[in-house]
C-alpha cells in the first residue's frame, strides 16, 4: 500500500517555529512532525510515500537521507508553487498510478496527529466502494463538510453561521470536521479535470454532485489534533506524556 504525505505548506501559522525550518521539521515531544506521520503509516504496513515538499525543501530531503527514509522507499514531489491538495496530488498522480494500480492510498496532512486506525478506515472505503473515504469528528471549526445520513458527502459550509453549498440534495444532514486524512481510489487521479492550484474539496464536492461516493469514516472516537499553531504543539506534547496518543 501507498501513501502521499502533504508537507509542501509554508507553516504561517507556526511561526515563529518555522522561521527558518518547514513545518514537517517542526519538533512534537522530540520528534518531527515528519517521522511523526511517515512512523504511522509504516505502524500500518505503508513502506511506500511520496512526500511534497515547497519551503525549505531541500531540508526536507537531507532530514529523510540522514535517517535513511526511516526505512521506507520515499519519492519527493518538490512543487515550485504551492498546488494546495488537489493540485499537489495531481502532479504525484503517476506514483499510484504505475503498473495499473488498483489499490486505495492514504493522503494524510503532515500537521495533524491521531490515534485513528487507518486499517479500519480502509476497510470501511472498500465496503462502501467509495471513490474517497474522509475521517471527520463532530467538532468545532472553522469550515465544515456536510453529508446526510449515509455518511456521504453532499455540501460545505464556511463556519455554523456561514453560507452553505449543496451539491445533492438530503433529507437529513450532518456537519462535521475533516481531520485531514483521506483514502483515495487511484481511480479518482484519471478523473480529476481542474489544473493548477486547487483544493481537494473542490474536486471532491464536484464528484458528489455527479453521484459519485465520497464517504465520512466517522473518528469521534479516536485521539485527533491539529498541529498548526504553537499551542496545540505544546498540547499535543502533553497529551503525549500523558499517554492520550502514542508515537
Amino acid at each position: 500500500m501507498k501513501a502521499m504525505v502533504l508537507a509542501a505548506g509554508l507553516g504561517t501559522r507556526l511561526r515563529p517555529l518555522t522561521d527558518n525550518r518547514p513545518k514537517a521539521l517542526v519538533e512534537v515531544a522530540g520528534h518531527t512532525m515528519l517521522e511523526i506521520t511517515l512512523r504511522r503509516l509504516a505502524s500500518f504496513g505503508i513502506r511506500e510515500v511520496i512526500v511534497n515538499v515547497h519551503h525549505f525543501a531541500d531540508m526536507v530531503v537531507d532530514y529523510l537521507k540522514r535517517n535513511d527514509n526511516f526505512g521506507m522507499r520515499i519519492v519527493i514531489s518538490r512543487e515550485d508553487v504551492l498546488l494546495d491538495t488537489g493540485g499537489g496530488l495531481k502532479k504525484a498522480a503517476s506514483f499510484f498510478l504505475d503498473g495499473g494500480a488498483e489499490e486505495p492510498f492514504i493522503l494524510h496532512n503532515v500537521d495533524v496527529i491521531s490515534s485513528i486506525d487507518l486499517l479500519q478506515m480502509i476497510k470501511v472505503h472498500q465496503e462502501r466502494k467509495a471513490l474517497a473515504t474522509l475521517a471527520v469528528q463532530a467538532r468545532e471549526t472553522s469550515r465544515y463538510l456536510i453529508f446526510n445520513s449515509e455518511n456521504e458527502l453532499c455540501g460545505r459550509q464556511a463556519g455554523r453561521d456561514g453560507p452553505v453549498e449543496m451539491v445533492r440534495s438530503a433529507a437529513k444532514t450532518q456537519s462535521l470536521a475533516f481531520c485531514g486524512i483521506h483514502v483515495i481510489s487511484p481511480r479518482l487521479l484519471s478523473m480529476m479535470s481542474e489544473d493548477g492550484i486547487f483544493s481537494i474539496i473542490t474536486t471532491y464536492l464536484r464528484f458528489a454532485g455527479y453521484g459519485e461516493r465520497i464517504s465520512a469514516f466517522r473518528a469521534d472516537d479516536y485521539y485527533w489534533r491539529d498541529l498548526g499553531k504553537p499551542e496545540n504543539i505544546t498540547q499535543a506534547a502533553q497529551d503525549i506524556e500523558h499517554g492520550l496518543v502514542r508515537l
